[in-house]
């Protein structure tokens, strides 16, 4: 299935989801990458919502997990 979005179309069914290894607890995120595009969604619940992402929002992202901008 493609998923309409403002920044293109995600398609969904191509997609290759991926996740960290070691998920213990059932919950866990899984990226995709499609032509231009990665997609974020809940690993736990496949049929959860995708957030689409272009390739220069993604960079900025990662650079900020790694730069520790979101730890709590």
């Amino acid at each position: 299935m493609t998923l309409p979005h403002p920044k293109g179309q995600f398609d969904n069914s191509r997609a290759q989801w991926r996740s960290a290894p070691g998920d213990s607890h059932g919950s866990r995120v899984e990226v995709a990458f499609v032509d231009d595009l990665i997609g974020l969604r809940n690993g736990a619940d496949p049929k959860s919502p995708v957030l689409v992402f272009t390739q220069a929002e993604w960079d900025a992202f990662v650079l900020g997990a790694k730069d520790g901008e979101f730890d709590v």
